[in-house]
């Protein structure tokens, strides 16, 4: 019996040992606060035209008939404020993406780039493409992506964002540089 009861009880101390073991520490990604800032460092680069609300064209009554319903309907839920993370290094790599990106921007349209959703730019379809314009288009992917891989570790950095998290900032960036493309 004392047998059993000894095995019994290392198995419990093995048990709870294992336990203990996997717990998981879980570490804080300020998502929300990643997307304000990329939305504003993209629109920064990318220059994005706002879109301006118009005004309603018609008589008064529609015009009166739109503010009731505006008034009655729930309002929009707004966006944290932005927050601004900047420093000399991300002001220096946002003009040289700002200046990059008009060269780019033909490129885009024209099918040749494509943002990845890893944050990156890729080459999408190069054929039609002589050899100079290729390796003209190589160097400005690279430059790209080398800057922007710099620029994610800023962010991390001013944030205090876990420098192994790195990823989950670029891939935020992704959905931004997408849209800004669209």
């Amino acid at each position: 019996m004392k047998r059993h009861t000894k095995k019994l009880i290392a198995a419990s101390f093995f048990v709870i040992f294992f336990i203990w073991a996997c717990v998981t520490i879980n570490i804080y990604f300020p998502a929300e606060k990643v997307e304000s800032v990329a939305g504003k460092i993209v629109h920064d680069i990318r220059g994005e035209k706002e879109e301006k609300e118009t005004k309603p064209k018609g008589d008064k009554q529609s015009a009166l008939t739109i503010l009731i319903v505006r008034m009655l309907s729930p309002s929009a839920a707004h966006a944290q404020e932005v927050i601004d993370v900047s420093n000399p290094t991300i002001r220096g790599l946002k003009e040289k993406m700002k200046a990059r990106y008009g060269v780019m921007k033909s490129y885009y349209q024209n099918g040749i780039l494509k943002e990845g959703n890893d944050g990156y730019v890729i080459v999408e379809k190069a054929e039609g493409l002589g050899l100079k314009e290729k390796r003209d288009i190589k160097a400005l992917v690279d430059a790209e992506n080398k800057d922007r891989s710099q620029l994610y570790q800023e962010v991390a950095k001013a944030m205090n964002i876990d420098p192994n998290q790195i990823t989950q900032v670029a891939e935020i960036f992704a959905k931004e540089w997408q849209k800004s493309v669209r």
